[in-house]
């Protein structure tokens, strides 16, 4: 079949660790035919089909020229026999827009992964709020007030946006509150923007491990990201250290209460965060780490997800 992946650039993949990568190279494998768009090509003009223009691409195992491009054309979203949703954060209102749009395209016959409607509907932050009996002491507020109170009974916290991405704007505040106030008004400029708070896990030192759910089921190993030298966060963007590790009893009983409800609402892949027996992140938009978890165990993550879309169309 054909499978359409709405992605950034193609030209900005890093392709020796690029997750959507992977998945083109095991769907070309087996046969199917690639074809690639970015969000700002979706349109939908008025009595018509929400279309694309796309680039139907072929994989040339070369690593320094990747892909081939054989055809550019404007085509019905609905024409293709999956379209994979892979464009990496940030959660804008451009991103938004794309998901109305590939929506309108299921509702002419596409058959979109992860679901339009499942992807507005998970804030990658916001969503553990559902599920209490796995999260450690959290709070989303905008209120400095809040904060300070939550502060004050848990001594030693993590404060986040609830936009950020690869551990960006990420701080610690200890017992002693250092520049508690400071970071507060960065973050929540002055009431107008919410923050997530969280009790400190000191687990952290493990690593913050990623755990993958395809279609409702675990892959059988995590990435944990460890971070390096005074850094508190495991993000690989910032210089975690990635290692693969099979799931821990509490790693996998997370992944398998929350991998068949999440998957009956339409997310076929999701990126559950862990740290020591804590969720802290559900990542449904681009999650990551496929070659990374398949170099170092063996285990072809990238096969369990095509096998899976496979499944699902």
């Amino acid at each position: 079949m054909e499978i359409l992946f709405v992605s950034d650039p193609l030209e900005s993949f890093k392709i020796y660790k690029d997750t959507t990568f992977s998945m083109m190279r095991e769907a070309q494998r087996r046969g199917h035919t690639i074809v690639a768009c970015e969000p700002q090509q979706l349109l939908w003009a008025r009595g018509g089909v929400v279309q694309a223009q796309v680039r139907a691409v072929t994989l040339t195992g070369d690593p320094k020229t990747w892909f081939t491009e054989t055809v550019s054309s404007v085509r019905a979203i609905k024409d293709f026999g999956a379209v994979v949703m892979r464009k990496d954060p940030p959660f804008d209102s451009e991103f938004f827009y794309a998901t109305h749009l590939l929506e309108q395209a299921e509702r002419e016959g596409a058959k979109v992964f992860n679901k339009p409607r499942a992807l507005r509907d998970h804030p990658e932050k916001l969503a553990i709020l559902e599920f209490p009996q796995f999260i450690g002491p959290t709070l989303v507020t905008r209120e400095a007030d809040a904060i300070k109170r939550f502060h004050a009974e848990h001594k030693d916290i993590i404060l986040k946006p609830l936009d950020g991405m690869g551990g960006m704007g990420i701080f610690r505040v200890k017992e002693d509150g250092l520049n508690l106030g400071g970071i507060i008004e960065t973050l929540n400029k002055e009431g107008a923007e919410t923050v997530m708070v969280q009790k400190f896990l000191p687990a952290i030192t493990e690593g913050d491990k990623r755990v993958l759910v395809i279609g409702g089921k675990p892959v059988p190993f995590c990435l944990a990201r460890i971070p390096q030298g005074n850094e508190v966060r495991g993000n690989l963007a910032v210089g975690g250290k990635g290692v693969a590790l099979p799931l821990s009893d509490s790693d996998r009983a997370i992944a398998e209460a929350l991998g068949p409800i999440l998957a009956a609402r339409g997310l076929l892949l999701v990126g559950l965060d862990v740290i020591g027996d804590s969720l802290t992140e559900i990542n449904v938009t681009s999650p990551t780490c496929f070659q990374e978890i398949t170099d170092q165990t063996g285990f072809d993550v990238a096969a369990m997800f095509v096998d899976a879309l496979e499944a699902a169309v």
